[in-house]
């Protein structure tokens, strides 16, 4: 997006003959835009693109389970701290807070769900 925002910039600039835009070369101008194609192939041939959109519908599914678990009155007040936690860390580090994806390893410790 910022190469097509550049590229619609000197566009305008080239077509008012603004400064020193006016005598740039028309593939200088359109560079950008070149350069804004290219990006876009790479990143859906990649799975980039899809790999993001997954990664937010995960993180809103996992959000709307915890939303919806809380109106219900299933989780503890211990769970609910730990989930704030979670999220303030997860905004603090510009991440996502996924309870899904919490290590659950064979070290952690048994814990009865019925206390």
């Amino acid at each position: 997006m910022p190469m097509v925002i550049i590229g619609v910039l000197l566009l305008a600039a080239k077509l008012a003959e603004w400064g020193p835009f006016a005598h740039w070369s028309w593939w200088i101008v359109l560079a950008p835009f070149a350069l804004a194609v290219l990006w876009w192939e790479f990143a859906d041939s990649s799975g980039w693109t899809k790999r993001k959109v997954m990664e937010k519908m995960e993180a809103r599914k996992a959000d709307r389970r915890e939303k919806a678990m809380h109106a219900l009155g299933l989780t503890s007040r211990r769970q609910r701290n730990a989930s704030e936690a979670r999220k303030e860390n997860a905004r603090r580090l510009g991440e996502t807070a996924d309870p899904t994806q919490a290590s659950h390893g064979a070290d952690a410790p048994h814990r009865d769900r019925r206390h």
